[in-house]
This record gives structure tokens, sequence and C-alpha cells, in this order.
């Protein structure tokens, strides 16, 4: 049976700041990020299981996505842990993430890459991220990518 590849796309709000950036991003600013999280797996061939014909159920997807990654995300401050400036959690900060990473949308994907990869049911393989912070800029990942 061939692969298929299916393909959710979520949406969420986060602030953040780059520690030494030579533009405005140096300031603490936020965006609607969107995310379209990609995988591959053989559509499932027993004609008695509700999930007959499908890669994985588009719901099952949204709902790891959700409780791994956007729940944690959405509304919150990314702060790189290592900072000076510590924003303590509490009103109006209740929602702070603390990462061990310069905030970019390049390092927020791997950190994505790595949440999912580790969630993902048997026989589904992560394919491709996208996490686009504006209309026109993006940041993406393919698995195909890290087998140089």
């Amino acid at each position: 049976m061939s692969k298929i590849r299916i393909t959710k796309e979520f949406r969420f709000e986060a602030a953040h700041a780059l520690k030494g950036y030579d533009g405005p991003c140096k300031n603490v600013h936020g965006h609607s990020y969107e995310l379209a999280v990609t995988v591959t797996g053989t559509p499932v061939n027993e004609a008695v299981s509700p999930k007959y014909g499908m890669v994985m159920d588009f719901s099952d997807l949204k709902g790891l996505i959700k409780s791994t990654v956007i729940d944690h995300f959405d509304h919150a401050l990314i702060m790189n842990v290592n900072d000076q400036v510590m924003v303590p959690k509490g009103e109006p900060f209740t929602n702070v993430v603390y990462v061990d990473y310069q905030p970019t949308s390049e390092n927020i994907l791997l950190d994505f890459v790595g949440r999912i990869s580790g969630i993902l049911p048997e026989g589904i393989k992560l394919h491709h991220l996208m996490l686009r912070e504006t209309p026109s800029s993006y940041a993406e990942w393919y698995a195909s990518d890290q087998e140089d």
C-alpha cells in the first residue's frame, strides 16, 4: 500500500524577544503564528476499523498537537532562560515559557519537531513542519533534509 501525507494546520499567538539581535526584534513583540504539521503513513486497510482508509484521524492529530504544542505556547511569552531579564511568573505574566535557546522561528520549530516526533503513533512519521511568523516569513523542517 502507498504512503500518504496528511497535514493539519494550527494557529496560536505568542510573544518573544531576541536578546543580542541587531534589529527591532530585540524588543518583546508578538506574532500570530501558523503551524502546519505533515505526517506520513500507510492508510489503515482493515475494513472493520473505524479508521479504515485513514493514515491518521485528523482529530487525533489535532489533539496530539494541541496538547503538546499549542496549549503550551498559545498566548505565551517565550524567553531564553539565560536572558538577564527574567520575567517573574504571575500577573500579568502567567504564561512565560523559558527555553534554552534563542527563540527564533527556526529554533522554536526545532523544539516542536522534538515534541511532536516523540508522541506520534506507531507507523506514523513526522514528514514536514512549517512555522509561519508573518504573512511573508516562515521556517520549514523536512525529515528528508535530516538524512544528509
